[in-house]
């Protein structure tokens, strides 16, 4: 069986049910609990925590990469980046919220596209 969603094989017995999709357990939980980026309350709370001690604010693997990517590319598309680093676009869309949320990445206009850059 795969995946709705995203098309991913799932193991029988690991699939889930939501408004009629059968989905894997990442697709489900984006669904349940999709990535926002645009979160005053997250900014705010990072801000905070970040202040309070700095290992709020360590990136993980994943982000550093990301970092790179777009310090290198001077910013590109998340179909892009997400090519480039071999990441799924739902790890890609949680891991720019959170780093939207820490005010490293921001996504602007160019020539019609939606692109990720540094902040």
């Amino acid at each position: 069986m795969n995946c709705d969603r995203c098309g991913e094989p799932i193991r029988a017995g690991e699939e889930m049910e939501h408004y009629g999709q059968t989905l894997c357990e990442d697709c489900y939980m984006q669904a349940l609990s999709p990535a926002r980026a645009c979160d005053p309350w997250a900014v705010r709370a990072a801000q905070s925590l970040s202040q309070m001690d700095e290992s709020y604010a360590t990136l993980s693997a994943t982000q550093a990469d990301i970092l790179r990517a777009l310090e290198e590319t001077g910013g590109a598309e998340a179909e892009v980046i997400a090519g480039r680093l071999g990441l799924k676009m739902i790890e890609l869309n949680r891991e720019l919220a959170t780093l939207r949320h820490m005010e490293k990445v921001r996504g602007e206009m160019r020539e019609g596209r939606k692109v990720v850059c540094l902040w």
